[in-house]
């Protein structure tokens, strides 16, 4: 991505020689990066408040947005790199000049940014928020980096793929060594590379018109390819739209739509009035899948944990019909009597590991030990849903992540444990989705480099 912003004839000086001038989109970049780092910040959840901050718009706001998000995502790659070309350890640079180096190496092998325009807006980053002497290794330490392109450098810092295959694909696409390792157990060995190369794109901003309020024919873009309800939107702010900023309509994943469009779509026997969102922060999903009740003559029921979340979805159902409820409880031991619903949605905590696109820390912060707390919550989660759910009604567990624990070991595990569950065929349910099924018979996969969503799994479960 090209710097697109008109430069002015002061741009990159210094205005005194004491006080380096900063430019305002690298240094809200910077301050991304520390709220990141420093207070355990989401990356797309404090850009907008970073921008907002710095006054910046249009142009501006897109360059720091991808200038932080690249950061994020090609860490591990740019580590590697400014390892090889610092005088020092990496745990021996001070986090803040670390930061602006990591900044200014995407600029210089990501994005078409001049390579005089990276180095001294850098430069004068460190220099203003550190010192001279930290401007001074910054700007040696990048003049380094920018003597080979990033391909020159992989193949420089990385070691022989036929050797080390996963430490190569943790360094050359900037995951951790225990992710790649999942990953390539659950997509398999010919396709990990344009897993790991889709992790590191920008998404595209997907809209959703939620039934009852919005169409997608009011919202701006070209329409999803499998979501009935979706938007690809091209460009611009969405929040400036008008349906977005009304609650009519909302930023979501198709993937995270296609979650609700199957669990409206399966058959039930009997009844159909009450549904069960039993996982429903931030909101996303609950929405739309109350509109999609109302549409069939029922209510949706959502639950949440949480406090601030279930804020969240209290907000993201304000004016919608189809709302049953909103409940703050735990997924594990819901208030409801058993049987009480036809339909129900466990969209459980995971790793976030199929959603790393649009998560770009997640890889960061994301410890194997992870597996197994999270593991044994998705089946009490699970199983709590199957015993709310009557005989005759469904579950739909989904999971932002393909790690096969965390899906054909979680569905293994409660299939084994009761008599009363079986297992249905979901790949009807979403026709006109190709080359998307899961780990295991009946189950589906979504993938970024082939269906260009996040790796939502799926799998359907019906009470007998």
């Amino acid at each position: 991505m090209a710097d697109p912003r008109p430069r002015g004839p002061q741009q990159g000086r210094r205005a005194a020689a004491s006080r380096p001038s900063v430019d305002p989109a690298r240094l809200a970049a910077l301050d991304v990066l520390k709220a990141v780092r420093v207070d355990g910040a989401y990356t797309n959840l404090v850009l907008p408040a970073v921008i907002r901050h710095h006054g910046l718009t249009g142009r501006d706001a897109a360059f720091v947005t991808e200038l932080a998000s690249g950061t994020i995502r090609r860490r591990g790659t740019y580590d590697a790199i400014i390892a090889a070309c610092a005088d020092r350890p990496l745990n021996k640079i001070e986090a803040k000049v670390l930061d602006a180096l990591r900044l200014g190496t995407h600029q210089l092998l990501s994005m078409r940014v001049p390579s005089h325009a990276a180095i001294s807006t850098t430069v004068d980053l460190v220099r203003a928020k550190v010192s001279s002497g930290a401007g001074g290794f910054a700007n040696a330490v990048l003049r380094r980096v920018d003597e080979q392109g990033l391909a020159e450098w992989i193949g420089r810092v990385a070691p022989d793929p036929r050797v080390a295959p996963t430490r190569f694909a943790s360094i050359a696409y900037s995951h951790p060594r225990w992710v790649v390792d999942e990953l390539r157990s659950a997509v398999g060995a010919d396709e990990l590379y344009d897993l790991l190369a889709a992790d590191n794109e920008p998404p595209l901003v997907t809209l959703v018109a939620r039934p009852g309020r919005s169409t997608r024919e009011e919202l701006p873009g070209e329409p999803t390819p499998y979501s009935p309800y979706g938007v690809i939107l091209q460009g611009g702010d969405p929040g400036e739209v008008a349906a977005v900023s009304e609650g009519r309509a909302g930023v979501q994943d198709e993937g995270s739509q296609l979650v609700a469009v199957a669990l409206a779509a399966a058959e039930v026997e009997g009844r159909d009035e009450l549904w069960l969102d039993l996982c429903a922060g931030p909101g996303g999903k609950a929405a739309l899948l109350a509109g999609l009740a109302a549409q069939q003559g029922a209510g949706l029921v959502a639950a949440e944990r949480q406090p601030h979340r279930a804020k969240l979805v209290q907000r993201s159902l304000k004016g919608a019909a189809g709302v049953a409820g909103l409940v703050a409880s735990d997924g594990t031991a819901p208030p409801f009597l058993p049987g009480t619903f036809d339909r129900v949605l466990v969209d459980a905590p995971c790793t976030g590991l199929g959603a790393l696109r649009r998560r770009p820390e997640a890889r960061w912060r994301r410890r194997p030990d992870d597996l197994l707390s999270l593991v044994l919550l998705q089946r009490r989660l699970l199983s709590a849903a199957l015993d709310l759910t009557r005989p005759g009604g469904v579950v739909l567990y989904a999971t932002c992540s393909p790690v096969i624990s965390e899906t054909k070991g979680v569905v293994a595990s409660v299939l084994d444990t009761r008599r009363d569950v079986r297992l249905e065929d979901l790949g009807p349910l979403l026709p006109g989705v190709p080359d998307c099924a899961g780990p295991v018979p009946g189950t589906v996969q979504l993938w970024p480099h082939r269906h260009g969503t996040d790796a939502m799994f799926m799998a359907l479960l019906r009470r007998v």
